[in-house]
């Protein structure tokens, strides 16, 4: 079976010689929940904007259920949803003429009431869109992005706007859609959205991917921390030095690779030296950290890299 998204050497330019995505590649089976992050400005928008349809590649290919997406747009249009970053509804209707409205221009449209309620804006089918709080925008946009069933989601800043209830609800949802065979494509600038949802991602930057990977991998590489507070008196200096503290004062920060048997180590020293640590904290790194790690370190290369051509290019003069 194909997968369902597929992007080859993905490359996509606009006037003036900017180009937003540089030459990715990287496919999402069927039934997957994948997710594309980056920073303001890294490609994720222009690429799913490509998977859309809605414009076509500078270069290389992209698929969706098997088709071209902008030149087969007929073949591939009633089987995708789109859930674009902000949509464009006639303030003056109710969100129940909003949804028949579209789905009057939807093939195999699902009842009016069917959609609102799985977004949770059942009992708000008479209110006029301009009454809507922006975070009820957002569950009619993804009510209409789930009208016609699809087989492939495309969800652009889904929970934007949203409270941490809606976003749960969201979540939840999102996650259903998955477990019913839903493929959804989803970018996001939460990261514990993208950590709680996604079964993959990829990192973009400045048009590039730069890792993909499930969350797991992604945060498997960077070090677990340890984080407590020595009492008075006690002096950094008396930790074990196999667990390579950092201490600012007495507040004191381990990293490691070996969470568990730093951690115990830590625990067994502090009970030998009846010593309390107090706001002791220990977990795995987050793909926060993983991120941020990640952009600033390609940052540094691209600064590196562009050192080294203005050094080449000075040198040519």
């Amino acid at each position: 079976m194909t997968n369902a998204i597929e992007a080859e050497g993905l490359r996509r330019g606009y006037s003036g010689g900017f180009e937003a995505v540089r030459g990715i590649s990287f496919t999402v089976p069927h039934g997957e929940i994948f997710a594309l992050l980056g920073t303001n400005g890294a490609g994720k928008t222009s690429t799913v904007e490509l998977l859309e349809g809605l414009a076509a590649p500078s270069a290389g290919t992209a698929r969706v259920l098997g088709h071209d997406p902008y030149r087969e747009r007929a073949a591939v249009r009633p089987r995708i949803g789109v859930m674009l970053q902000e949509g464009g509804f006639p303030s003056d209707l109710t969100v129940a003429e909003t949804v028949r409205m579209w789905a009057g221009c939807t093939t195999g449209a699902r009842p009016t009431g069917e959609a609102l309620e799985a977004v949770g804006l059942g009992s708000r089918h008479r209110v006029r869109i301009k009454q809507l709080s922006g975070g009820e925008r957002r569950r009619l946009d993804l009510a209409l992005a789930l009208l016609g069933r699809p087989e492939v989601l495309f969800l652009d800043e889904p929970t934007t706007g949203l409270d941490a209830e809606g976003r749960r609800d969201t979540w939840n949802l999102v996650r259903r859609l998955r477990d019913e065979g839903t493929t959804v494509l989803l970018t996001t600038h939460y990261l514990e959205e993208a950590e709680s949802l996604a079964d993959r991602l990829a990192i973009m930057h400045q048009g590039r991917i730069v890792l993909t990977g499930t969350p797991d991998e992604v945060t498997a590489a960077r070090p677990a921390r340890i984080r407590f507070t020595l009492p008075e008196g006690v002096a950094p200096a008396r930790l074990p030095l196999s667990l390579k503290a950092a201490a600012d004062g007495r507040r004191v920060e381990i990293r490691t690779h070996e969470l568990q048997d730093a951690l115990g180590e830590l625990l067994g020293w502090a009970r030998e030296a009846g010593v309390r640590l107090d706001g002791l904290d220990a977990r795995s790194a987050t793909l926060e950290e993983a991120f941020l790690e990640i952009a600033s370190r390609t940052d540094a290369l691209d600064q590196d890299l562009n050192g080294d051509l203005a050094a080449d290019l000075e040198s040519l003069r």
